[in-house]
């Protein structure tokens, strides 16, 4: 089973692109659990994934749920498909021989090891297979499309899916996305197919009901019902987390099984759960219908998914930088940390700095919205970008680019021509003291000391007090502050003089652009 992060967000950036998920970190308390168990030939287990929520808790009676299911389970269960997926498990070359342990010159077990090997390499051993299973579902009976998770078919050499009257039919995998866990399969059969619908997830509401089906430890289609415990849940998995959470009883093997409202739509598509051990605890998530409807018809027609490229790094933004920025409304939007050289924002005037509040007409309410609006975005459409510049609101003109092409061409870790190397000026004679930190302009040796680009202006940290509210907020010896109240920086006297500005117009924090290592965020310092 694989762990991952906490849900704890991180400040990323986004694609809007969003910053990779972090990766080893495990809770203190529970894990996340990914969908679908593997077995090795033979007996022995693999790494595999599971996606499960637990058993499902019972909800109150009332006057419209139903009596029964049976009716809409039996409707249902002939479009929801088992999945089974094959890989080779990997070799050694052939006449390559393992490597002998070392042992002292002329010892017996020197001959012995090496007779023992020469054995084994001589013998021939078949070849073995790692078999792991999941769930899927079909939306196309015509043309035979089966709509699963990426991380059941992920790396497989061979896909079966399995229909609920045991018919086995071999799949060709059309397309995979690895942001949204979602994989697009086909197969071709004279079997009667039964597709089912998408439905609008957004519709759904906290405690409506909904219906799971899958192929739960491998047992075959399994219908249980629960309700929508939760929408929009961020569980750090990728970039593009908007999950429904549910109470529905989904185990190891319902990754990529459908998620049903009651009018027997799919509104869901199950995926991970969240566990202390790996058992069901009665908490997962599914990713929405409408999220999945996009992707996949992408996958249908290019075989790849084609989202829509902003071409900046965003972060949250904080009540502390909200009001540095003397932001309306709350902490609302998305803070622009750095923007890609000749990308589509920098090209229509998006600066750093800038919160963007609205992308061609929908509210920015939250910094993670940003990257899923821009990604369904139709690519090259130009787009009005509604920013907080300054203190006042600013409205571009953006014309959208292709992320996966931006991939391509390596333009996502485009950064500072690191060619330019001006001089340095000579450093003030001591470090000033400003907010708990230590500054000195930045040397020849505090460049090569703390990894610094050859082009970077700014003030260097050399020094935090542990009980300040610059190290509260993650700030340490190595960071260079490029801008104080958004206005450029070159010494020391630069960041003092601004903080004694805002303190005279009786503001409560300070807005510092900090980079670390060629990493750009927005750090918000009260001061008081």
């Amino acid at each position: 089973m694989i762990r991952i992060p906490n849900f704890e967000p991180a400040t990323r950036g986004a694609v809007a692109e969003a910053r990779p998920r972090k990766a080893g970190v495990r809770p203190l308390v529970a894990a996340i659990v990914w969908g679908m168990t593997s077995v090795l030939a033979g007996g022995a287990v693999m790494g595999g994934f599971a996606a499960a929520p637990a058993q499902a808790q019972a909800a109150t009676p009332n006057r419209n749920a139903p009596g029964s299911f049976a009716d809409l389970a039996e409707k249902l269960l002939p479009a929801v498909v088992n999945i089974s997926t094959s890989q080779n498990a990997p070799q050694r070359p052939q006449g390559q021989r393992p490597e002998i342990p070392q042992f002292p010159p002329g010892s017996p077990f020197e001959d012995f090891f090496k007779d023992f090997f020469d054995r084994q390499q001589q013998q021939d051993q078949p070849q073995r297979k790692a078999t792991s299973l999941g769930s899927g579902f079909i939306i196309d009976a015509k043309n035979g499309y089966v709509v699963t998770n990426n991380h059941v078919v992920q790396d497989a050499d061979e896909i079966t899916v399995i229909l609920q009257d045991d018919t086995n039919i071999k799949a060709e995998l059309v397309g995979k996305d690895s942001k949204t866990d979602l994989a697009l399969l086909k197969i071709k059969t004279s079997h009667p197919l039964v597709a089912v619908p998408f439905g609008d997830s957004d519709a759904m509401r906290v405690g409506d009901w909904v219906l799971a089906i899958g192929n739960p430890f491998g047992l075959g289609g399994s219908v249980t019902a629960g309700i929508i415990s939760a929408r929009q849940r961020n569980i750090d998995a990728g970039p593009y987390d908007d999950f429904l959470q549910t109470d529905a009883s989904i185990n190891r093997g319902n990754s990529g099984g459908p998620m049903f409202n009651l009018n027997g739509e799919v509104i869901g598509i199950n995926t991970a759960i969240f566990s202390p051990s790996g058992g069901s605890v009665g908490i997962g998530f599914a990713i929405p219908s409408n999220l999945a409807k996009q992707v996949v018809a992408q996958l249908k027609d290019y075989g790849k998914t084609r989202r829509g490229w902003l071409g900046v790094r965003i972060q949250a933004v904080t009540p502390e930088i909200a009001e540095s920025l003397g932001l309306p409304g709350g902490h609302k939007g998305a803070l622009v940390a750095s923007v890609t050289p000749d990308g589509p924002a920098a090209k229509g005037g998006i600066q750093a700095g800038d919160v963007v509040t609205k992308f061609d007409g929908k509210e920015i309410d939250e910094m993670r919205r940003l990257p899923r609006v821009v990604a369904e975005t139709s690519i090259d459409k130009a787009v009005p970008v509604e920013v907080w510049r300054k203190g006042k609101a600013q409205t571009v003109q953006v014309k959208v680019g292709e992320l996966e092409a931006a991939e391509e061409q390596g333009l996502l870790a485009a950064g500072p021509d690191e060619k330019q190397q001006p001089k340095d000026k000579a450093p003030a004679q001591k470090p000033t003291e400003s907010l708990g930190m230590k500054l000195t302009a930045i040397t020849p040796e505090l460049r090569q000391q703390y990894e610094i680009k050859p082009d970077m202006k700014g003030v260097v940290i050399t020094d935090v007090a542990g009980n300040s509210t610059a190290a509260e907020k993650g700030l340490r010896a190595g960071d260079v502050i490029i801008e104080v109240g958004q206005e450029e920086v070159r010494k020391p006297e630069d960041v003092t003089a601004k903080v004694q500005k805002a303190k005279e117009q009786s503001k409560k924090s300070v807005l510092l652009l900090v980079d670390r290592k060629g990493d750009l965020r927005f750090v918000a310092i009260p001061l008081s």
